[in-house]
C-alpha cells in the first residue's frame, strides 16, 4: 500500500508585511489569532484548516508575476458573503469578481494582502 495525503493542513500567505497582512485579516476578515504564531508568521484560529500570513521564504519575489498567488485559488467560508461583500466594499477593498450564486452558495472574490485574490462563499 502507498503512502497517501487527506488534503490541505495548514495554508499561508507568504507576504513582504506580515504585520499590515494580520491587521487586513482581523479588521477586514475577522479572523482571530491563535494562541501560538512562530516569529516568523501570524497564524489564525481557523477551522478545519489553519490559516497564517508569513514572511516570504528564501528566494520568493511577488513582484515577479501579475498578482500574488497567480493560479490558485484561495476559497474562505463565511456566514453571509453579501454582508461580507458590503462591508468590503464600505471600506474601499477591491472587489474582483461579482457577487454570484455558485454550488457552495453565494460567492465573490476580493484583493487580500497584498494583491493575493481571496474568494468568499457561503450564506
Amino acid at each position: 500500500m502507498s503512502a497517501t495525503i487527506d488534503g490541505p493542513d495548514f495554508v499561508a500567505l507568504q507576504v513582504r508585511d506580515v504585520d499590515a497582512a494580520a491587521a487586513f485579516c482581523e479588521q477586514h476578515l475577522g479572523l482571530r489569532r491563535a494562541a501560538v504564531s512562530p516569529p516568523h508568521a501570524v497564524v489564525f484560529d481557523t477551522k478545519p484548516t489553519p490559516f497564517a500570513v508569513r514572511e516570504l521564504l528564501a528566494g520568493t519575489d511577488l513582484a515577479d508575476g501579475a498578482r500574488p498567488g497567480l493560479g490558485v485559488v484561495l476559497w474562505f467560508q463565511t456566514s453571509d458573503a453579501h454582508q461580507l461583500h458590503e462591508q468590503l466594499t464600505a471600506a474601499g477593498i477591491k472587489i474582483l469578481t461579482p457577487m454570484a450564486d455558485s454550488p457552495f452558495g453565494p460567492m465573490f472574490s476580493f484583493e487580500g494582502p497584498e494583491g493575493y485574490t481571496l474568494t468568499a462563499h457561503g450564506g
